[in-house]
């Protein structure tokens, strides 16, 4: 082996046709979690029918879902930096296969709730061990590359589910929906035998069995720049998802459009993420991802600004769409940004670290996002009230850049 190919990652020396095999399988593991989560939010009309229950039991299972997605995270990175990637993977879809089945089948709203925490628990492994992955493969410039696509999939996919499942809904009932999910997570199952490999090098699965798991937690959470990057994934998915919480009452009931015209505005901020998310991740090889976090997080503050502006002032539909728009552009070019700080001095623990972020995402949107139904029902507008909760994420997430990251000392990319 030449002098250079020591000097490669091994994704780097994978061939062109191999990279682009693990940006598909590792993409339709990504979405997993978002599809899972989210897919069934059209449906819930008529699970509140089916079941007979009020509107909080149905959204209980929502709840039900992002806390097994959450709590599965936080177990299946660790567990991948101790036995490898592969295994996880196949454990986790073949569990989230098997409460796909009970959800289709569910006689009662208990049963649907129990299955969504487990289907929620076997989608978690999807997001974090790609990432890990990852990790393993690249570094550098290659990791920020790898990331984006990977972020694409995980900023749009949240965005794009529910419309999809409104789509599947003009077809089929409820249980077509979760019948969706299990096919999916069949054909993730059948790709992740087939095609991935085990990346987790024998080196690190020693370092993970002679460091506990304790001592890898106090690893990356002794990181200044990962907690910083921790709190501003938080933030960031808080935005998106009092997004996602708000856009349906804001722009159907509020502004009044009809259902295509809401799903048009709802593509355009998925356009917009994608734009964040491939224009941040080329700026950064050039300027350094903590710069350009502190571009995006001082004009999301702005834009966040702007549309509480027009909210309170009755700036009307399109004033409204266009600051969205930016805004949302600015939490996709933050997804790939916040992974390569928090992954990039953490290959040793990258299941761990992966888990701890995904994680945070959830956790700290899943507590912070429903602020905005609580300000709406305190008697503000609902737009304003999504924009102020928009607001103070941001406003916390320029703190935690400049205050734990602090851009001057992180290194640069190679």
């Amino acid at each position: 082996m030449s002098t250079e190919d020591n000097r490669q990652t091994p994704g780097e020396r994978l061939s062109n046709a191999k990279r682009i095999g693990y940006i598909l399988v590792l993409g339709a593991l990504t979405a997993i979690g978002p599809f899972t989560v989210d897919l069934y939010l059209p449906a819930f009309p008529q699970l509140v029918d089916e079941f007979q229950v009020s509107e909080g039991a149905i959204q209980a299972t929502l709840a039900g879902t992002m806390l097994g997605f959450a709590f599965g995270q936080l177990l299946m990175g660790p567990l991948s930096d101790r036995f490898g990637r592969k295994w996880p993977l196949i454990i986790s879809n073949l569990l989230h296969i098997v409460a796909s089945v009970f959800a289709i089948i569910a006689p009662d709203i208990i049963t649907l709730t129990l299955a969504r925490v487990l289907q929620g628990f076997g989608a978690a492994a999807g997001s974090v061990v790609s990432m890990a992955i990852v990790r393993d493969l690249f570094e550098g410039v290659p990791l920020v590359r790898m990331l984006s696509r990977l972020s694409l999939v995980s900023g749009i996919a949240p965005i794009l589910a529910p419309l999809i499942g409104s789509q599947l809904l003009l077809v089929v009932d409820w249980h077509g929906v979760f019948a969706f999910l299990l096919i999916y997570g069949i054909l993730v199952l059948i790709a992740v035998i087939s095609f991935v490999e085990e990346t987790l090098t024998p080196e690190k699965k020693a370092y993970a069995r002679s460091h506990s798991q304790l001592q890898r937690y106090k690893k990356v959470l002794s990181d200044h720049v990962y907690i910083g990057a921790l709190i501003l994934a938080g933030m960031n998915f808080t935005g998106v998802f009092s997004y996602l919480q708000a856009s349906p009452f804001l722009l159907q009931d509020q502004y009044g459009i009809n259902a295509q015209q809401y799903g048009f505005f709802f593509a355009s901020n998925s356009i917009g993420v994608m734009i964040g998310v491939q224009l941040a991740s080329r700026l950064a090889v050039r300027f350094g991802p903590a710069w350009i976090l502190a571009f995006t997080t001082a004009a999301q503050f702005i834009f966040a600004g702007v549309l509480f502006f027009g909210e309170e002032t009755g700036q009307g539909l399109w004033w409204t769409a266009i600051a969205l728009f930016f805004y949302m552009t600015t939490c996709g070019a933050q997804f790939p940004l916040i992974q390569v700080l928090a992954l990039a001095e953490h290959g040793n623990e990258a299941g761990t670290a992966s888990s701890l972020i995904g994680a945070s995402n959830f956790g700290i949107a899943g507590v912070l996002s429903p602020l905005v139904g609580i300000l709406a029902a305190a008697g503000m507008l609902i737009g304003a009230a999504m924009a102020t909760v928009q607001l103070g994420a941001a406003a916390i997430a320029i703190l935690a850049l400049w205050i734990l990251i602090r851009p001057k000392t992180v290194k640069e990319l190679k």
